[in-house]
This record gives structure tokens, sequence and C-alpha cells, in this order.
């Protein structure tokens, strides 16, 4: 239990700057991009970027940050795995940024964005400064410094919100009032490119506050050690590009698979987009978690009650994850106004996605055997085999269903990757999760929220929220019944 209670203060810190962050992102940023970029098409576009940025993340830094943290763990070997990986990254980041400007526009033309080649560029910087701060910000983790992490982090959240306001709010009220000068830095004309450009200055200023961790670079390069870091991480490569088809891949198809105009398909882009935003609410914990969790598993891999406290963790993180889903889905009619009303009409994928990311966050946690273990080679294949019914499912139901389609897509993939990390972890890692509790929770979930949804027709408003309320304290109480109670007796 202390053990459980260490994670759950680390996941605590982390969280402080990973839920923090999306937290403003969907109370802040998402409305103010959804109600002040020109249309559903201009928030696709962003929407689209973002999801192809994560395909280019995995090239940019072939998770040497994995790598890191097998191979830096002993205290005597960390000094050396960190300049080797660092000065790996750092080569590999100037080419393929070089790369990435001087083919801009081809680039552009490509992904369909003819006239904003400028995009490709500002995604350039993006991606290779966020690509120089993973090994960094992963030492802090594995030192265990979360403070300092959890500050730069929270700065550069700090830095993107004031920039996406000052650009996307600010300026066009000054110019609409008459203050000229604002014209000599913004133009009603860039649109949805200040939210990158906002992103790019918030990635430059993270950059400069981990000068301190980068002059902890030994300028050693160990080869023999590099061959070993890339041998392990060229599963989890895979595995990345593998989870990020399975999560992105249905955005970015979107616009290539329905049978409008680009402008039409990224309208549709942009309101699968939002909807999604609102059911990756539930994922805000489970970036923090993830945060804390891969180096701790690491730390205590060695336990004699290793396998139990992972069941114990997975158990708890599915009753979190799952409270949270019951959460929004009885207040939806609430927190469907943090995005604006043109984009409502995507609610009904919601709940869908709700429960693939609950799935997600359980698949993370039935994966990190094959990391400990180093059989990410095994994870690899399940991965792509995910990957490639995402891909045959969206090819078959965008075309049919739209982003609906899409959205069950994503639940098939995560149920199918769950089972199937959680099958073949049973032979080499028998971890002894509670797999009908976990269950239990989840189905109970899902039932009070249908419950208040059979319940809203027939009753007053005032109603309404007095019985979510009950049914909402009420599954706490199961929960703390269960988990609690029993147990102390």
């Amino acid at each position: 239990m202390s053990l459980l209670k260490k994670l759950a203060g680390e996941t605590a810190l982390y969280g402080l700057s990973s839920m923090l962050g999306r937290v403003l992102n969907m109370m802040l940023l998402v409305p103010l991009h959804t109600r002040t970029l020109r249309d559903t098409s201009d928030f696709g576009a962003v929407v689209d970027l973002y999801a192809t940025s994560a395909f280019l993340m995995v090239i940019f830094s072939y998770r040497m940050e994995s790598a890191f943290f097998r191979f830096g763990t002993p205290k005597e070997d960390r000094s050396r795995a960190f300049s080797t990986g660092m000065l790996s990254v750092m080569g590999s980041t100037a080419v393929i940024t070089l790369l990435l400007l001087i083919f801009a526009a081809p680039v552009a033309d490509f992904l369909q964005y003819h006239d904003h080649p400028e995009y490709v560029r500002w995604f350039a910087l993006i991606l290779g400064l966020d690509c120089l701060a993973e090994l960094p910000f992963a030492r802090l983790r594995l030192e265990q410094r979360p403070i300092r992490f959890v500050s730069v982090r929270l700065i550069n959240i700090m830095v993107n919100i004031l920039m996406n306001l000052f650009w996307l709010l600010y300026c066009p009220w000054a110019a609409s009032n008459g203050q000229d000068w604002v014209h000599t830095v913004w133009s009603a004309d860039t649109g949805a490119g200040y939210v990158f450009l906002s992103n790019l200055i918030a990635s430059a200023v993270t950059v400069l506050l981990l000068l301190p961790e980068f002059r902890r670079i030994g300028f050693s390069f160990d080869t023999e050690l590099w061959i070993r870091m890339i041998k392990y991480a060229a599963p989890l490569i895979i595995v990345s590009l593998a989870g990020i088809v399975d999560e992105m891949f249905s955005r970015s198809m979107l616009k290539y698979l329905l049978p409008g105009t680009v402008e039409e398909n990224l309208g549709q882009v942009g309101i699968f987009g939002a909807n999604y935003k609102l059911a990756a609410l539930i994922t805000l914990f489970t970036q923090a978690y993830r945060y804390a969790a891969e180096p701790f598993f690491f730390r205590h891999a060695g336990d004699k009650d290793a396998m139990r406290t992972q069941a114990e963790v997975t158990k708890w993180f599915t009753v979190a994850g799952a409270t949270g889903m019951l959460g929004i889905l009885l207040f939806l009619d609430a927190v469907k106004y943090f995005i604006a009303p043109k984009y409502h009409g995507g609610l009904h994928v919601v709940p869908v996605l709700l429960v693939a990311n609950l799935l997600l966050g359980v698949y993370y946690n039935f994966s990190v055997w094959y990391r400990l273990k180093d059989r990410t080679g095994l994870g690899a294949v399940i991965s792509i085999a995910g990957a490639v019914i995402t891909i045959l499912l969206n090819l078959v139901l965008i075309p049919r269903y739209g982003y609906t389609g899409a959205a069950f897509v994503t639940l098939v993939c995560y149920a199918f990757m769950s089972w199937a990390t959680w099958f073949t972890g049973k032979k080499h890692y028998p971890v002894p999760y509670q797999l009908g509790r976990m269950f239990f929770y989840a189905f109970l979930a899902l039932l009070l929220a249908a419950i208040s949804w059979w319940a809203a027709p027939l009753l007053p408003e005032f109603a309404r929220w007095t019985v979510r309320l009950l049914l909402f304290f009420g599954y706490l109480a199961i929960i703390r019944v269960l988990e609690i109670r029993l147990k102390e007796k």
C-alpha cells in the first residue's frame, strides 16, 4: 500500500502539469478556438495537423526516452545513457527539421494545405524543439524530480495560453477598436496559424528553461550502448506509430475518405475533433498516470510483490477512469458547452469514445509487462494488428458513416489491443488482475448513465440534475463499500 501511495503522490504531481494543461486547454483553448476560428474547417485544420504531427514526433524521437528508462535506471549508467541518447537525438533532429524546412511546399501540397507551406515550417520547428526536450524531461522523471518537471511544464502551458489569447482574442479586439499598431504583429488572414505560432513560442521557452539539463550532456557517445538502446527502442517505434494510427488515423483520413470538398471534409474533422476532446477528458488522469507509472514500474520490477502491486494499481486506475467516464456522461448537458454549439452535432460519439479511451488506459497498464521483460517485439506485433484493424475498418466505415464510423473503429481497436496484451501477458508475466471487479465498475458506470438518459425526458430540469448527482455519489458509495469497508472487515 505504501508503494501505491507513492505512485499516487507522483501521479498527482505529474498530473499538476498534465491534467492542468489539458483542463486549461479544455476550459480555455477549445472554447476559444471553436468560437474565434472562422468555421469548423479552420478548427479541422488544427485537429488534422496535430494528428499528423503525432506521427512525426515518433520519427523525431524514435522512443529514445523509453530506451533511456531501460538503460539509465541504474545510477552508474545514467549519465552515459543520457549523453548517448541526447547526442543521437540532437543529430537526427537537426537533419529531419532541416529537410522539412527545405521541402515545406511539397509536404504542404501532399497534406492538402497548398496555400500554407508555413504550417509545415512551423510544425517542423515545434517538433524539433519538443523532441530536444523529451530526454531532459525523461531524466527528471527517472530521478524523481517532479517539482522541476511540473514547473517547466506549467510555464509551457501558460505561455501557450497567453499567446493564444493575445493573437486570437486581444489582437482582433484591438484592431476593431482602431489600434493600428496591432497590425504589425497580427493579420486576420493568418487564422489557425496563430494556434501553431503560440505552440512554437511555448516550445522554444521550454527548451530555454531546460538548458541546465542540457549542460549535463557529457558529450561522450557510447556506440555499443547506442546500438543496444536502438534495438530496444525499435519495436517501440512500431508500437508508437501503430498506436498513433489507432488514435489519429481516423481524424487524418476523414478529409481523404469523405465525399465532400477539402473544406467540407475538414469541417467534419473539426466536429469530430472537438467532440473527441470532450471524450478525452477521461485521459487527463491517464496521461498523468503514465508519466509516473513507467519509471515507477521499472524501479520496482524486482520487488517480490511487483505483480500484485501492478494488479492493484490497474484496478484503481479502472475505478478512477470509470468514475470520470460516468461524470462526463451524467453531466454531458453542461460539459458540451466547452465547445461551440455548431459542433454539438457530434455529441452522439462521445459515449463511444469515452469507453474507447477507458480501454486505452487499461491497455497501457496491461502493456507494462513487455517493457519489463524486454519483449517489445511482441508488443509491436499487437500494435501492428491494432493498426491494421483501424485502417481496414476506417476504409470501410468512414465513407458510409463518417466520423460516427470512425468512433466505433476506435472502440473496436482498443478493445482488441487490451485483450491481446492481457492474453499474451498471462503466459510471460502473469499479473493477477481483478478483471471481474474492473468490468463491474465500467459496466455499472454505463448502466447508471443509461438510467439517467432514460429518466431525463420524464423529469423536470431540477429533478434531472438531482437524479444525476444521486447516481454519481451512489456510484462512489458503492466503490467505498466494496473497496474499503468490506476489506476492513
